[in-house]
């Protein structure tokens, strides 16, 4: 009467395990909002209030003309664009469901799956909303040029990326720690506001003042990223690299320490999370 539903060939497992994505990548997008179309309005609603800030900052200080040459709501949305998410990727991976999590009570269920949806839950709402917001400025204002939109995309995702490295540190380190680990992370995603570097150009930075953003990867990020859009600018004082090794160090002691805490974990932990 009882039967085994798992799937025992190769491609039988990986399209359960990406339809089992697929539906937690969905399942986080209705945490914040039941309504789908309404989280998206929220999160367009706010990268533009942060577009239009920096730029009332930048107007009202009269630093306008410090930044870059050509268009410069495009010099701001490329520092914004990235910075969210950046931020909210490292959200999204660090709150992911842990293994004490009620969810995990239903067989295909595992952490891997869990994280693996929820990254690609805001990778998929932030996209959206970039191109949302880039068409509407595009169409309704003023047309933009983007040098190399390819590589500048390959940015985003790398901004990304590192995001979700960051935040697989921080959801292996959290149960152990739940209040301290919880305003380091805090901490790391309102300093970016400042330390992304999204309103400098790197280039005019001074030795003493790049040492205060060097260590960032969204700094590298954003500024590699201002080099493909702009076809007047070429980063000196960045790297693509950087960040990718980074986050590729961050994912490998992130997995190696999440096993070890799953292992360790119990039920009582949940509650301090």
């Amino acid at each position: 009467m009882f039967t085994n539903g798992r799937p025992t060939t190769f491609l039988g497992s990986a399209f359960v395990t990406l339809s089992l994505i697929f539906e937690v990548a969905v399942r986080e997008q209705r945490k914040g909002h039941r309504n789908a179309l309404l989280g998206l309005i929220m999160n367009i609603a706010t990268t533009v209030a942060f577009i239009l800030v920096f730029q009332l900052m930048f107007s009202i200080l009269g630093l306008r003309g410090a930044a870059l040459r050509g268009d410069f709501l495009l010099f701001m949305m490329t520092g914004v664009f990235l910075f969210l998410t950046h931020t909210k990727a490292v959200g999204a991976v660090a709150s992911a469901e842990g293994p004490t999590s009620s969810i995990m009570l239903h067989g295909p269920m595992n952490t891997g799956v869990a994280i693996a949806g929820a990254a690609l839950g805001s990778l998929y709402t932030q996209t959206l909303t970039v191109f949302l917001v880039l068409f509407f400025y595009h169409a309704a204002f003023t047309p933009i040029l983007i040098e190399d939109p390819v590589s500048t995309f390959g940015m985003f995702l790398l901004a990304w990326f590192s995001g979700c490295a960051i935040g697989m540190l921080f959801l292996a380190v959290t149960p152990w720690a739940p209040g301290f680990f919880s305003l380091v992370r805090t901490i790391y995603q309102r300093a970016n506001m400042i330390a992304s570097g999204k309103m400098f150009v790197a280039n005019t930075l001074p030795a003493t003042a790049l040492m205060m953003f060097d260590w960032n990867p969204l700094f590298h990020t954003i500024d590699q990223a201002r080099g493909f859009t702009f076809i007047n600018y070429v980063p000196q004082k960045t790297s693509i690299m950087y960040p990718v090794y980074l986050s590729i160090t961050c994912i490998v002691l992130g997995l190696m320490m999440e096993f070890f805490t799953r292992r360790s974990m119990s039920a009582s932990w949940s509650a301090g999370r």
